[in-house]
């Protein structure tokens, strides 16, 4: 018989893909070397292994391959079995679509996803709502706690108007907590709804947090710079394309430039990187 070459990751299994393919035992196989995997650095190994087989001629060969041969026939069978039970199940099933006329549908399996969304959606109809001023409480107290472990002296204060929840932080230093553009603001708002909203079951509320009255002072600011680019669309007729947003920038965008005449704005693009657009009204 002709020599087989295999190439494998390791010498073990070089040899054993060798066997494999010529269908012997290793007594009934001839196997060569021809290239090792050689050490690298940090304990692995370079290159792969090469060798090259064949089945070994003598003149029992015939009757040792045909015991090992059913052997490994026994063998095959035994792990084909599961294989082939399966494809009886599927030939049993045909026969009895054959004989019906028609298969049973198979019942659709729900993905985790879709029961864990079910059952919250069941406990929040069950739950009873939670008070407005319950979380308040949880927030002012978690906010009061951070300030107060970051040595920094800060008044934090609330007001409640039906599902809507104010809170405002005020004192000195405070800038650590706001961050380049409100980014760090965001952070410590979305961690304030974790510890209150969240932690309670509250789904209703909505909470938001400024820290040293930076929330009123960009919106002032977006509303001026707004304005502006209003003005600019009417005079050049060109539309504007702002800088990238998040939504809480852009809304206000939006609602500065509602009431004005000749002028009308929209969102486009995809956060982190979605953007307003001023252009000028229809027909103005």
């Amino acid at each position: 018989m002709e020599w087989v070459t295999i190439t494998a990751a390791t010498m073990e299994d070089a040899k054993a893909m060798a066997l494999d393919q010529l269908g012997v035992a290793a007594e009934d196989a001839e196997i060569e070397v021809i290239e090792e995997p050689k050490p690298g650095l940090f304990g692995r190994m370079r290159g792969e292994a090469v060798v090259r087989a064949r089945v070994r001629p003598t003149s029992t060969r015939d009757t040792s391959r045909r015991e090992r041969g059913g052997e490994r026939g026994e063998r095959g069978e035994r792990r084909g079995g599961k294989s082939r039970q399966r494809n009886r199940g599927g030939d049993r099933r045909r026969e009895r679509s054959d004989a019906s006329g028609s298969e049973r549908p198979r019942r659709t399996e729900r993905t985790a996803s879709e029961r864990d969304g079910e059952d919250d959606a069941a406990r929040r109809a069950d739950a009873p709502k939670v008070p407005a001023t319950t979380v308040r409480d949880a927030a002012t107290t978690f906010l009061d706690g951070l300030f107060a472990a970051a040595e920094l002296p800060a008044r934090v204060e609330s007001t409640v108007d039906g599902d809507d929840i104010e809170i405002s932080v005020h004192g000195e230093h405070l800038n650590t907590f706001v961050g380049a553009r409100g980014m760090t603001l965001t952070q410590l708002q979305d961690i304030t709804r974790v510890v209150s909203q969240r932690r309670l079951g509250d789904h209703d509320t909505r909470l938001r947090v400024d820290v040293g009255g930076y929330r009123q002072r960009r919106k002032d600011a977006l509303g001026r710079f707004a304005m502006k680019v209003a003005n600019d669309v009417m005079e050049t007729g060109t539309p504007r394309i702002l800088e990238p947003m998040n939504s809480a920038d852009r809304k206000i965008v939006h609602d500065t430039l509602a009431g004005v005449e000749g002028v009308v704005t929209h969102s486009e693009g995809d956060d982190p990187f979605r953007r307003v657009v001023v252009s000028r009204a229809p027909g103005a």
